[in-house]
């Protein structure tokens, strides 16, 4: 599987890893007998061809998901993203990942991946899905810095985070909530359900564009990474 270089590069044996699944450009140098081919998220396509406003909604949440490239062959790979920090999440059956798109680095190739609208998975309040759940979350997602949808993960396998200055492991579980600021969100494992939530008025809300203003609170099971610093990918 991946094992870092440093805190800043991951390498791994894309044979023995069932092939890799990186953002594209992340590659930074390969040995062996290495194969590249663009890579399409399950799903994704789908969005961006519909008609209308839903296709409009689509079109939002697919330009915003990383082009990705599938490395497979006999030989080692080295990744990493504009000298950003590395960290590896080792996943279990049963188990899902909600990373934001462009916070993921790479993954094995034998994991299951989607595309999944935060407004229909329960990360709007419970609000609902379809048109209007879509374009409340891209009104949200405005405000936050987050994205509208996240790439979900599940099956056996690895993936590789991205973020800025280092990541906090925040495990969640018990009565209370863990809080976090949306634009320091990167990813959560486990059993976890997020809720975006207004902390002040929409109209104070308005230009903020802060965790001060919009909170995402994680309730359930697992483990929920944050990145040192507020600052987009």
């Amino acid at each position: 599987m991946f094992e870092k270089v440093n805190s800043k590069v991951v390498k791994v044996h894309a044979g023995q890893a069932g092939g890799v699944v990186a953002r594209t450009g992340a590659m930074l140098f390969y040995q062996g007998d290495i194969s590249f081919s663009p890579h399409q998220i399950p799903g994704a396509s789908q969005l961006g061809g519909m008609g209308g406003l839903m296709g409009m909604a689509g079109r939002m949440m697919t330009g915003e998901h990383e082009r990705t490239m599938l490395a497979q062959g006999n030989g080692e790979v080295h990744y990493g993203f504009a000298g950003l920090e590395v960290h590896v999440v080792h996943m279990q059956p049963g188990a899902t990942l909600r990373v934001e798109a462009s916070r993921l680095l790479a993954n094995t190739a034998g994991l299951q991946s989607s595309v999944v609208s935060v407004a229909g998975s329960g990360g709007q309040g419970g609000r609902g899905g379809g048109l209007m759940g879509a374009l409340r979350g891209a009104a949200a997602g405005v405000l936050t810095g987050q994205g509208l949808f996240t790439t979900q993960l599940s099956g056996q396998g690895a993936a590789v985070l991205l973020g800025h200055g280092g990541f906090i492991e925040l495990q969640v579980g018990g009565p209370n909530p863990v809080v976090v600021d949306p634009q320091a969100f990167v990813a959560a494992y486990g059993n976890v359900q997020t809720e975006l939530k207004a902390a002040m008025s929409w109209r104070d809300a308005v230009g903020r564009g802060s965790g001060e203003a919009m909170q995402l609170h994680c309730v359930g099971q697992g483990v929920v990474y944050v990145q040192a610093s507020e600052e987009k990918l």
